[in-house]
């Protein structure tokens, strides 16, 4: 493994839990993380564990099995040689089953009781089961041991993670269970686990966009992982539309007071036809925008408020693919998150 660059802001950081509220490109963010960091020259995994197979569709490959594979790697450096990201679809059945082989030697007997159904009827007739497998293979994957001696070991894991209403009683569920398993060996495992998720080698990131319910979702997403004694990385603002309008022209265009005339010539002056509905469309497009800009700004302040390091992606113009993801780790790096 490579070590630390302490340049940037989470130099300790082994496990990057990425949540965010549904639509505000929480998967993007997490694969633009995991390039940012291969940048800087560490081996990287991107997990998921919600079921999508988003990750195969964002890097263009084919449906990732529960097999850890090679995907891409970060962007190129003059002054290191990139690092390499590897991505992991975790599925419960299958983390029950390496579980089984690989605490309890079950091989064959944990193939036998996925055939018989056992396995599908624990993981949902218990819901909290499903979210303890999923932890613990991403556990696993960062704190690998000698139970594990072939597989790889990584620099840093990047976890996209289920939405911020419920990743608090996600990473907490092993709490919960080793509340309720007094001794033994399912306790230890848990009390592990949540060693792990409550120190300062991870830190949940919260992705937002700038509207009311996103923002207030995020304040309320660090205010549950706090008293849960979880750790709170950074606030990503996503889908950020550009700020080259300036601030007189803004105020200007929502008070109405924007120069129908000047604009008018400006149009003609570019060769542009001209009539008045044309004027006027113009015109009440400046005020929407210009208010969409206040309430932007407003809830940016909100942001600025919630004392904990904040970054801003652009809203990519033609969507995002493989070369926007690459654009995006670009500027988490610049802005030091990676």
């Amino acid at each position: 493994m490579s070590a630390p660059d302490a340049q940037h802001d989470w130099p300790r950081v082994r496990l990057h839990v990425v949540t965010g509220k549904g639509g505000t490109g929480k998967s993007t963010v997490a694969a633009a993380l995991a390039l940012a960091l291969a940048s800087q020259g560490r081996n990287v995994l991107l997990c998921e564990v919600e079921g999508r197979q988003g990750i195969a569709r964002m890097f263009d490959v084919d449906p990732l099995p529960y097999e850890e594979r090679r995907i891409a790697t970060g962007l190129r450096r003059d002054d290191k040689p990139p690092g390499v990201v590897h991505a992991l679809h975790i599925d419960p059945e299958s983390a029950l089953l390496e579980y089984l082989a690989m605490y309890y030697k079950l091989g064959r007997a944990g193939r036998a009781l996925d055939r018989f159904g056992v396995i599908e009827f624990a993981t949902t007739i218990a819901p909290g089961v499903r979210d303890v497998l999923l932890t613990g293979k991403v556990f696993e994957a960062v704190q690998r041991n000698s139970r594990n001696k072939h597989a790889m070991r990584y620099d840093a894991v990047v976890l996209d993670a289920p939405p911020t209403g419920r990743i608090t009683q996600f990473l907490n569920v092993n709490n919960e269970l080793a509340g309720l398993a007094k001794v033994g060996p399912i306790k230890s495992q848990a009390d592990t686990v949540m060693t792990l998720f409550r120190s300062p080698r991870t830190a949940v990131h919260l992705v937002t966009v700038l509207e009311e319910m996103p923002v207030q979702e995020t304040v309320d997403g660090i205010d549950e992982l706090r008293q849960a004694q979880l750790p709170v990385g950074g606030v990503i603002v996503n889908l950020v539309r550009p700020r080259d309008i300036g601030a007189a022209d803004l105020e200007a265009a929502r008070a109405g007071r924007l120069d129908a005339g000047r604009l008018e010539a400006d149009l003609k002056e570019a060769g542009v036809d001209v009539s008045a509905d044309l004027v006027d469309g113009l015109l009440a497009e400046a005020r929407d925008h210009a208010e969409r800009r206040a309430l932007e700004d407003a809830q940016r302040e909100i942001v600025d408020g919630l004392g904990v390091p904040s970054y801003e992606l652009p809203r990519l113009p033609g969507g995002v693919d493989l070369g926007g993801l690459y654009d995006l780790a670009g500027e988490l790096v610049r802005q030091g998150m990676a």
